[in-house]
């Protein structure tokens, strides 16, 4: 049996989602995370099964905009219906100084989500609770994570799942495999609207998802 998990980079899944709705126009923001994963279970042979989904984001709060966070919150719900196990960071404020236009102002930027994603990439390679770890992300700053982490357990296979728009050379080098998720994934794994959890509760849409 091969026990497959995924560890999900949610900003960057997110932006993929987002870029894919921006080029194509098509409905892809109100993505079922679940089911896309195990759509491709199929690419690693008849004993594989789907073990665990990990999403890890944070909330953007520094927007002021309690309309964003909302969505996020519903969105962070339907995820948890399904299975995914979540895990939220936070963003941190950060002063950035313009060399062109020589001023100084304030960045927010994600904290500890790399950090999140790395420490459960050691705790399910150093566990027996799967075979293959997914990464799905295109952000190179996990690759000291998975280098060590390949070291350190050679009996299991780490590769990627590229976002749609998100190869990246340099972490397809570092895995014995890896795929890209389609556009037509995201466009085929997308939650019902209203989407009814197990509990009843009825998430909708939001508007341009």
């Amino acid at each position: 049996m091969n026990r497959i998990v995924y560890l999900i980079d949610g900003f960057n899944l997110y932006h993929s989602v987002k870029d894919a709705n921006l080029q194509t126009g098509a409905s892809t923001k109100w993505l079922n995370i679940h089911a896309l994963c195990k759509s491709y279970i199929s690419l690693f042979g008849k004993d594989a099964i789907l073990q665990g989904v990990y999403y890890f984001s944070a909330y953007a709060y520094h927007m002021r905009d309690p309309a964003v966070i909302e969505r996020h919150k519903a969105y962070v719900k339907c995820l948890e219906c399904t299975g995914v196990s979540v895990s939220m960071s936070h963003f941190d404020e950060k002063e950035a100084h313009c060399p062109y236009c020589n001023r100084t102002f304030i960045q927010h930027v994600e904290k500890e989500t790399d950090i999140a994603i790395a420490s459960r990439l050691f705790e399910v390679a150093s566990n027996s609770s799967c075979d293959t770890i997914i990464l799905v992300t295109g952000d190179t700053d996990l690759s000291p994570a998975v280098k060590t982490c390949r070291q350190l357990y050679p009996g299991k296979e780490i590769l990627f799942a590229f976002p749609y728009g998100r190869k990246n050379k340099e972490l397809k080098q570092l895995a014995t495999r890896s795929f890209k998720i389609s556009l037509e994934a995201y466009c085929s794994h997308q939650f019902t609207d209203p989407f009814v959890c197990q509990d009843g509760t009825r998430i909708s849409k939001p508007a341009g998802w």
